[in-house]
């Protein structure tokens, strides 16, 4: 079996890895989250804005991946706990998702996801990414990101990114965002 392969209850799929993302979040204005997710030789790219920075990453997440699920998942708990006092402690994220709301075995089932560390942020979608793996790990979503990557328009081959291109592909991915200068907006 390949190295980055997962398997459940005899089912096999290239698991989702979340490659890069970023948000922007303040006081005066939405939050505004981008991801890029990637899956066997392929990834899924988005950005969405949200309520909060946590927010607005899930639903970059869901945007991103909706071709692999046909819908968006569904969040039925998050949790944040620290193990520790004091600003700097390890913080623990759970949550518990659904799969997205459709007819037959793809639209049973409610799967965990936990992350642990020091940027609560990061540990939040990680806890997300863990939980859509265990969901798509099951027998019934075998497949699921590699049937979206031959059939979507959102996947996109993967390749290697120079230090040089790397602004331009945020600025591709969140065109929203890619003339913010937050420094010149704090001066204000």
């Amino acid at each position: 079996m390949p190295q980055d392969a997962t398997t459940t209850h005899g089912a096999s799929t290239t698991p989702l890895h979340l490659a890069r993302w970023t948000v922007n979040s303040g006081s005066n204005a939405r939050s505004r989250g981008a991801v890029i997710i990637d899956a066997g030789d392929h990834h899924w790219q988005a950005s969405a804005d949200g309520i909060g920075a946590i927010d607005a990453l899930y639903r970059a997440v869901d945007q991103a991946i909706s071709e692999v699920l046909d819908g968006h998942p569904r969040l039925l708990a998050y949790d944040i706990h620290a193990l520790g006092e004091g600003t700097d402690t390890i913080g623990v994220v759970t949550v518990r998702i659904a799969p997205p709301m459709v007819v037959g075995e793809r639209g049973l089932g409610e799967y965990d996801g936990e992350a642990r560390g020091p940027n609560i942020i990061a540990a939040s979608i990680e806890a997300y990414i863990v939980a859509l793996n265990r969901m798509l790990a099951e027998e019934q979503w075998s497949g699921a990101p590699a049937e979206a990557a031959k059939a979507g328009t959102r996947a996109r081959p993967k390749s290697a990114v120079t230090p040089g291109d790397a602004r331009d592909q945020r600025a591709q991915l969140d065109k929203d965002a890619a003339g913010i200068d937050t420094v010149d907006w704090f001066e204000q």
